[in-house]
């Protein structure tokens, strides 16, 4: 049993996240921004789950949820009106790098996106897939939060996990998947199955300090 911190644990994939980890038998810190809308999403797990607030982009915040944890998950974000994702995303991946530093941390896995990847030709996905301009700045926000795990990861056992395509919002959980270094617009995922993908590799890492595809 260890103890798992799920940061954004009231989106799609952070519920997933929690519930994976409680059916495997660990004792989870679900991090959300309000705990009240989220209460009672999270009921039902047999004590395993201690709900609080925070923000992923918080330092002292995030440092204080991960002392003495053994793995931190963020699958936190920032969209939308009057959102700065740039700020939020760099500012997250300093908050959970020096956490993990100081806070004895073995493990930091970060939900992140397939836009960033390449396909089997190297081609930017970005550049072969047609967004909105709005989602743009979310794009180019995740980015920047990885090009800090990049730049100052060194010493931190971190993973950044996407899908390879897209998430598949209707499947369910099968507990197959696959790994891929590029990306592939096709493919789709299951929110249960990349939980379980991110959960092998916080109980046993096989991959570190690169950008991960998870297929379905």
């Amino acid at each position: 049993m260890s103890g798992i911190v799920v940061l954004g644990a009231g989106g799609r994939a952070g519920r997933r996240l929690v519930a994976e980890a409680c059916a495997r038998g660990h004792e989870v810190t679900a991090v959300v921004r309000d705990t009240a809308a989220h209460a009672d999403a999270f009921a039902g797990q047999d004590g395993r789950v201690r709900l609080v607030a925070g923000d992923a982009a918080d330092a002292a915040r995030v440092a204080e949820l991960a002392a003495g944890q053994d793995v931190v998950v963020s699958a936190a974000a920032a969209y939308g009106p009057g959102t700065d994702p740039e700020a939020f995303f760099t500012g997250s991946s300093r908050a959970l790098l020096a956490a993990a530093r100081d806070g004895g941390v073995r493990r930091l896995l970060v939900v992140g996106l397939a836009t960033l990847l390449t396909d089997a030709a190297g081609t930017p996905l970005l550049e072969v897939t047609r967004l909105p301009a709005e989602f743009l700045p979310f794009v180019h926000g995740h980015r920047a939060g990885l090009d800090v795990l990049r730049r100052e990861g060194a010493g931190v056992d971190w993973l950044y996990a996407s899908p390879a395509g897209d998430f598949d919002h209707t499947g369910g959980r099968t507990g197959r998947y696959g790994t891929a270094a590029h990306g592939d617009p096709a493919d789709r995922i299951s929110y249960q199955d990349f939980a379980v993908a991110l959960l092998d590799e916080a109980e046993e890492p096989r991959h570190r300090r690169t950008h991960l595809a998870v297929t379905g």
